[in-house]
């Protein structure tokens, strides 16, 4: 009898995809499902990058250089000196999406069998890409009551390990909407330095923050410009998400001479998304501006009125489009299913992502990530929602 592979049967289940069949079963008897499980906005995406799709003229789609096409390599450029990153057209490699940076830059630094030091709860595939690779996930847990900032650095230093090879940091986080401060990167940039460790820096979200204190980048940590990859994607800020077209970041020449090979043995990234992406270089500085402004109004009205229901903790998030709650329940994953499958409000239920998926410990056994992708006023229903199944639920800590 043929076999799946060991890699195959230890990969899990996507954390923010794991209850779609539920929300289909409950969409197919007439139940409106709000869905605030998955990382994708209603925003429009800008004009510009449709434009771009729509004037294209050409008798053949070929094959894009393995490196991503030059004109959108250069735009890039500009675009990280306009945010004070200066990189050359070479120190950039043109990904599908910001996932397979991640995953190429994890197998380029971490032999199977070494550690990827990260910080739970951490974006839910970057366990799947371990797991690929034959890397070990180890992880220094962050709490709910402070925001889930970064842990005090004594306690990161305790968890290095002679096998570890890598740091890696999303800022701001997904799934906790924390943005880290710029003492704590530069703290983390000095471990990395004693340790001589790369640092590997998932800054999807740059655009989504929310403080009065600017995004830091860790391309910006003093005397680490070898050691640092940044990780970038045009999905979240210009609301691209299906052209997958990410970028991988690195002033190390030898990193990006590996990441080269990696790239051209899956041959190229897409014709079309590049042409959508470099459109979308043109988008306005108002884009941004409105793009934030109403999430922060969602998020302001999402997290109050979560933090009104009895025994639900949510705290502010300060970047990305994510809220964590806290709920009084015997185990968040049952009680998001019991939702889907048996709750129902005005003919309405409520789609989330339990947050074990975000984390290797119990630590998310009783929270939910909720993206808060939808209208205030949606939002506000959805909320309703779960405050009246937190009163039905069986399994509600009373």
């Amino acid at each position: 009898m043929v076999k799946l592979s060991e890699v195959a049967k230890a990969l899990p289940f996507s954390a923010t995809r794991k209850l779609i069949p539920y929300a289909q079963q409950a969409a197919a008897k007439g139940v409106k499902v709000y869905k605030l499980n998955i990382g994708q906005p209603d925003v429009d995406s800008p004009k510009c990058a449709i434009d771009a799709v729509k004037a294209i003229n050409l008798k053949k789609i070929s094959y894009p250089d393995s490196h991503g096409n030059t004109s959108l390599r250069e735009g890039m450029v500009k675009y990280y000196k306009g945010i004070g990153i200066n990189v050359e057209t070479e120190d950039i490699i043109v990904t599908n999406g910001g996932s397979e940076g991640v995953s190429i830059a994890i197998a380029a630094t971490c032999n199977p069998g070494e550690e990827l030091l990260t910080f739970e709860p951490f974006y839910a595939n970057y366990k799947n890409m371990c797991i690929q690779h034959g890397v070990n996930l180890r992880t220094v847990p962050t709490h709910i009551e402070n925001g889930f900032a970064l842990p005090d650095m004594s306690e990161i230093e305790k968890n290095i390990t002679p096998k570890t090879r890598a740091l890696l940091v999303i800022n701001p986080g997904n799934p906790t909407g924390c943005l880290y401060s710029k003492e704590s990167l530069l703290q983390l940039g000095e471990i990395a330095k004693k340790h001589d460790l790369w640092i590997i820096s998932d800054e999807v979200y740059r655009e989504f923050c929310f403080t009065d204190e600017p995004h830091f980048s860790c391309m910006h940590i003093p005397g680490l410009e070898q050691n640092v990859i940044l990780i970038d994607s045009v999905s979240k800020r210009y609301n691209l998400c299906g052209v997958r077209i990410g970028f991988l970041v690195s002033h190390n020449k030898e990193f990006m001479g590996s990441v080269l090979r990696f790239a051209q043995a899956r041959l190229c990234s897409g014709a079309l998304g590049q042409i959508a992406a470099e459109g979308a270089l043109a988008t306005p500085q108002s884009y941004f501006d409105q793009t934030r402004a109403e999430f922060m109004h969602r998020r302001n009205a999402l997290v109050e009125a979560l933090n009104k229901i009895p025994g639900v903790t949510a705290p502010m998030p300060t970047g990305a489009f994510y809220a964590v709650a806290k709920l009084p329940v015997d185990n968040a994953e049952k009680f998001a299913i019991w939702m889907l499958e048996h709750f129902e409000h005005k003919g309405h239920t409520v789609q989330v992502t339990p947050m074990a998926g975000f984390c290797t410990t119990n630590l998310g056994d009783q929270m939910i990530r909720i993206a808060y992708v939808l209208s205030a006023e949606e939002l506000l229903e959805a909320v309703e929602c779960i405050r009246l199944a937190l009163e039905q639920y069986p399994g509600t800590i009373r």
